[in-house]
């Protein structure tokens, strides 16, 4: 699989240094350009009052509804809590083997939990879930090896226990 770009899209607020980190995990693990924009939308359209959590589902097709020339592949990334009817809520989400994926960090500090900040797990769980959810716009499914990044994560510690990177069989699936 030759990809041309992919582009990584902050919606808020991230140190430029933290969006450099995770563009480089993203260019080493599928061996292609990797570009950051910012990206601006009203939040609030998305906003489940009810829920106190931003609809997942709506918020992806609004990211997929933008334009990014030259972009073969494009993450949304925020620092809101995002939700799925079905499920409490969700690290990001993609529509698999199509163009765009969500991501948002809101989950990922370590005070989120209780406990003291450490932004290195806050960058590796961000590089992973940046890479899981781009792996599903490849065409990738749930891995069932235990060290996959395409391993599914239902909660912080499972993101915590796999690598950031494809296992032979992924990356074997992908021909990268």
């Amino acid at each position: 699989m030759n990809l041309q770009n992919i582009t990584l899209v902050s919606f808020g607020y991230f140190e430029k240094d933290f969006l450099e980190k995770i563009a480089e995990a993203v260019k080493n693990e599928f061996r292609c350009p990797v570009s950051i924009k910012e990206g601006h939308i009203d939040l609030s359209d998305f906003y489940d009052p009810a829920r106190r959590q931003y609809n997942g589902n709506t918020l992806l097709k609004q990211v997929d509804s933008l334009s990014f020339p030259g972009s073969a592949k494009t993450l949304g990334l925020f620092n809101v809590d995002l939700f799925i009817p079905i499920l409490t809520f969700i690290f990001g989400q993609a529509f698999l083997g199509g163009q765009t994926a969500i991501a948002s960090l809101h989950r990922f500090s370590n005070e989120h939990y209780g406990m003291i900040s450490d932004d290195r797990f806050l960058l590796d769980r961000s590089r992973k879930e940046v890479i899981h959810e781009l792996g599903h716009t490849l065409g990738l499914i749930h891995c069932h090896t235990p060290t996959c990044v395409m391993r599914s994560s239902t909660y912080v510690e499972d993101i915590d226990q796999k690598d950031q990177h494809l296992c032979s069989n992924c990356r074997a699936n992908l021909e990268l």
